[in-house]
């Protein structure tokens, strides 16, 4: 029974990658919560938070929420204690494991595993012990493209360079919506303020997109551009920044190897050989690129509607290539790479090995990246017979159908 006593708690909103501080006032009597609302202290959010996180009090004591484990009993649902489940759960795997071996078992891992500490701490622990390679989560329909460039260009998939939002002059966004997204592996909440905030210090923000998008609709300049299309518009600033002798690598110069084959690569695609393919007038491609190159500090930035096309991987790639030839990698107002809450491989080490096609699907022989298949192939893997089929399937945080 509640007396009215109250506890504030301090935490982060893990729905999304913004992570925005919340405070959520509990009522002590009865452990409910009661209230949430933004941490003005929080040094990211700074008190902002979006109606998702208002709607956690809400979702804490919604009658259909899951609060103990379930076993199917015909068509119907039957709550069980944490043993059995944990029992049966232990003891079927086990069986499957023994009689058709690791790999039997696959594993998908939803999107909001990656936002938790907790999970990342024990879900690789889970999968380690299970044994499997059919590895499958919602980073193959996401950014795994990214990760892939990632790893050509800084040795781990894991080092992502991000746009210093707060102090760059130019911000050009490529298939990205950071308004409604919050800023995907940007973790900038508050975009709306800090969008707004760089043109009122005189910056610009150019977005380069099919649609009409809300970051597109408060921009300085909206370029749209044909699906699928990206790598050729890339390829058409890289080609006019050597043509016109704007590149500058800076105090990168003596990292970076690879100019002139960067430059051979790229010299097929002049802004007018793309043209008709992007959609795009030469002299607007022309302009943004001298626009970029000579900005005092500038960022390129892309998202999803660049990793979920036919040259996803190619295109990510090329937009950390334009940001450091323009000297723009590793440096305040450009993408830098930020210090994470607890430690990856970094970008200092290359591993002897592309962590690439190591092993293959079963059906279609696709290739695994970072140690996971496309999750494409999980349905497949499930329903076509034969040796390796998979025959249970662990899912955490996630909802592949």
């Amino acid at each position: 029974m509640s007396n009215g006593a109250t506890d504030v708690i301090y935490r982060d909103c893990t729905l999304c990658e913004a992570h925005c501080g919340v405070q959520i006032t509990v009522d002590r009597g009865v452990g409910k919560v009661v209230d949430i609302r933004g941490d003005t202290e929080d040094p990211f959010s700074r008190g902002y938070i979006c109606p998702k996180s208002t709607g956690l009090v809400g979702l804490s004591t919604d009658p259909d929420r899951v609060r103990h484990p379930l076993q199917r009993k015909g068509k119907d649902f039957q709550e069980i204690s944490w043993e059995d489940a944990l029992e049966t759960v232990a003891e079927r795997l086990g069986e499957i494991r023994t009689d058709h071996g690791a790999n039997a078992i696959a594993t998908y891992l939803g999107n909001p595993n990656a936002h938790d500490f907790g999970s990342n701490l024990s879900v690789p622990a889970l999968v380690k012990a299970i044994g499997t390679k059919w590895r499958f989560s919602a980073t193959s329909v996401d950014q795994l493209p990214k990760m892939f460039a990632n790893q050509l260009l800084f040795g781990s998939p894991g080092s992502f360079a991000v746009p210093d939002l707060d102090r760059t002059d130019f911000f050009l966004i490529l298939g990205a919506n950071p308004l409604v997204s919050n800023g995907s592996i940007m973790t900038a909440p508050d975009m709306r303020g800090r969008l707004r905030a760089l043109r009122e210090r005189g910056g610009t923000l150019v977005v380069v997109d099919p649609r009409l998008t809300e970051s597109a609709a408060i921009a300085d300049l909206h370029v749209p551009i044909q699906p699928g299309t990206d790598a050729l518009f890339l390829f058409a600033l890289i080609h006019t920044i050597f043509d016109d002798q704007l590149a500058d690598t800076g105090p990168l110069q003596q990292s970076v190897t690879g100019h002139e084959s960067l430059r051979e690569l790229a010299r097929p695609f002049s802004p007018e050989s793309v043209a008709e393919a992007t959609g795009i007038a030469p002299e607007t491609t022309r302009k943004l690129a001298h626009q970029f190159a000579k900005a005092r500090t500038a960022a390129c930035y892309g998202r999803l509607g660049i990793c979920t096309q036919e040259f996803g991987t190619l295109a990510s790639w090329l937009i950390d290539v334009l940001n450091i030839l323009t000297g723009n990698l590793d440096r305040a107002g450009g993408v830098m790479f930020p210090h994470p809450a607890h430690a990856h491989a970094g970008p200092a080490r290359r591993s002897s090995r592309m962590p690439y096609d190591r092993w293959r699907s079963r059906v279609r022989g696709l290739p695994e990246f970072a140690g996971e298949l496309p999750v494409a192939t999980l349905a497949e893997e499930i329903d076509t017979p034969g040796e390796g089929r998979v025959r249970a399937l662990v899912t955490v945080a996630g909802n592949p159908v």
